[in-house]
């Protein structure tokens, strides 16, 4: 049964750093991608980071591009979003999700993910 959890999330002022995880089990990373996505109250789902085992390569929302940065952790079957100089726009429940057919060039779009975590709340607030 593939399960996805993340945590990490919290309350932190603008210009802080949180770091999230999202831990695997069910199934091995080596072979999928992992996206990081997030919803702010009355927006979108929106992509903002995804990794693909297979390859090791990286992308990224231009909203977040130099300031999040996603890697797998030793575990394995651990993704991480560490992620820095945070704004209050950033401010959303994050989700990570994972699925059986990964297609990079629209790793952004939630309807090719199959499996997704229960989400963390990210705030960002003075």
């Amino acid at each position: 049964q593939v399960q996805l959890v993340e945590s990490g999330g919290g309350l932190v002022q603008p210009g802080g750093s949180l770091r999230l995880s999202c831990a695997a089990s069910g199934f091995t990373l080596d072979l999928y991608a992992i996206a990081w996505f997030r919803q702010a109250p009355g927006k979108e789902r929106e992509g903002i980071s995804c990794f693909s085992s297979s390859d090791g390569a990286t992308y990224y929302a231009e909203s977040v591009k130099g300031r999040f940065t996603i890697s797998r952790g030793n575990a394995k079957n651990t993704v991480y979003l560490q992620m820095n100089n945070l704004k209050s726009e950033d401010t959303a429940v994050y989700y990570c999700a994972t699925g059986w057919g990964f297609i990079a060039h629209t790793w952004f779009l939630s309807t090719q993910y199959d499996f997704w975590g229960q989400g963390t709340q990210v705030t960002v607030s003075s």
